[in-house]
């Protein structure tokens, strides 16, 4: 018995069918897509990271990256005083708070909270802002950004590169290491919660 011959109608159909298989398939078959790289971060890594690593970020430096004017603050402490810059970042429809610890010596922590007035059982309190440029010349021990809305750890490893190392935090999620930078990545899940920034000696054996 002779089949009837495919109305053109059915081949539209069979070719619908098949180029539905395939473009599902290709997706299936397709590698991880590429996450834009966040400029301001490529930028700090060369302005910032790079500098405080080699140990010789000044705060001047780190504030004039800073848009808006950030505040130094005294923070009395029984185990060790310290003198913090904070600020804002905002970059790439991100915003990020900024905060640093500038290396004064002992006696020059104690001369400073003798002048403010506070001892080490005190509260924290803000210092006159002309204060920033006249600290400028102090360098930063330690640099710490915090998102105050979501950032990817893809977008960090896309701006950065791979960590060379990866270690799982105590109180949850993990910490991507770059040393080659002094930066640690915290994240949890897949979001970041913090990056954090020492001389790069601390990070390397």
């Amino acid at each position: 018995m002779k089949l009837p011959p495919l109305r053109a109608q059915h081949w539209l159909i069979f070719a619908g069918v098949a180029v539905i298989f395939f473009s599902w398939g290709a997706w299936l078959m397709r590698g991880p897509q590429m996450v834009e790289p966040l400029a301001w971060l490529q930028k700090w890594q060369a302005d910032i990271f790079d500098p405080l690593a080699a140990d010789q970020l000044t705060l001047a430096r780190l504030s004039d990256e800073v848009e808006e004017e950030g505040e130094l603050w005294l923070q009395p402490r029984l185990d060790g005083s310290r003198l913090l810059y904070r600020g804002e970042l905002e970059a790439d429809d991100q915003v990020w708070t900024v905060e640093a610890r500038v290396a004064l010596s002992d006696d020059e922590l104690v001369s400073l909270m003798a002048a403010a007035g506070v001892d080490e059982k005190g509260e924290e309190q803000p210092l006159n802002t002309q204060l920033v440029r006249q600290l400028g010349h102090y360098q930063i021990i330690y640099l710490g950004l915090k998102p105050l809305g979501s950032v990817t750890t893809q977008q960090i490893i896309s701006s950065l590169g791979q960590p060379k190392l990866r270690l799982e935090l105590k109180e949850g999620g993990q910490a991507l290491v770059f040393p080659q930078l002094g930066l640690t990545a915290h994240t949890i899940d897949d979001d970041v919660d913090l990056l954090y920034a020492v001389p790069q000696r601390l990070l390397t054996p």
